[in-house]
Parts: C-alpha cells; structure tokens; sequence
C-alpha cells in the first residue's frame, strides 16, 4: 500500500513540473527563499502554487501563457503552499502588506514586493483574463 506522502508526491509532481519546464526556479526551503528573494535583481515573479482545484487549475497555465508577453521578468521562482510550508511561509514574509493568499503571483523589484495578484483575482476569471493581470504588473514595473 502506498503511503499518503507518496500519493501526495505523485498528484503534486506535474503541479510542480507545469512550473519548472517553463523556467521555474523551485524554492523549497526557507534557506532557499532567504538566499533568492532579497537579493533577486530586476523584475521577479513568484509563484505561490497550490493543488486548489478551483484557482491553481488556471493559474499555472496562465503565468505560463504570458511569458510570451514581450515584457516578462527578469527572475521566475515559485513555492509551493501546503507543501513546502517552511519555503512558503518564508516567501509570504517578503510579500508585506499582503495576506497569505494561494495561488497567487507576487511581483517583486529589486527585491521588493510591488504588487501581488491574488486568489480572487485569479479564480472565476479565464486564462486570458489572469495573463492579462500578469502582462499588465509586467508592463508596469519593468
């Protein structure tokens, strides 16, 4: 029999893949994100990922899409929420003035939050509508 750390393995695998093979950089530890975020230079875009059915199942197709804005980040990383806790939660201390939010694009320059797009933003809204939101952050703080 399968552990539950298994199976979860196997359904979050290709969540995390989707992310990676398009230029994703994974921050799984804490370490990690204190050694990235700060000190990210130019334009980044942070991927907070999540199994959530109802807004991840567009967020990654989306953030994917508007990579082929002629505008984009300079830096792409993501963390994944419920799943590498310590990395996520450490990334959330650098989007200030944000609640935790998942799925959710942080927009950050220079090492600072700019903006985030948010859950809400992101579900009950189709894939052009949630590139359009990123394209828009791109076009704005390049």
């Amino acid at each position: 029999m399968m552990s539950y750390e298994a199976y979860m393995s196997q359904v979050i695998q290709p969540m995390r893949d989707e992310l990676t093979r398009n230029g994703f950089v994974e921050l799984r530890t804490a370490e990690e994100v204190e050694q990235t975020l700060p000190n990210a230079k130019g334009l980044t875009l942070v991927v907070v990922n999540s199994v959530c059915g109802c807004a991840a199942g567009l967020a990654r197709p989306a953030v994917v899409h508007s990579l082929n804005h002629p505008s984009k980040p300079d830096n792409l990383y993501t963390v994944f929420a419920g799943q590498d806790k310590e990395a996520t939660a450490k990334a959330r201390e650098y989007f200030e003035g944000y609640a935790p939010s998942s799925p959710s694009f942080a927009i950050m320059k220079d090492g600072k939050i700019m903006t985030m797009i948010e859950r809400h933003q992101i579900e009950n809204n189709d894939l052009q509508t949630i590139a359009n939101l990123l394209t828009t952050a791109y076009d704005t703080y390049k």
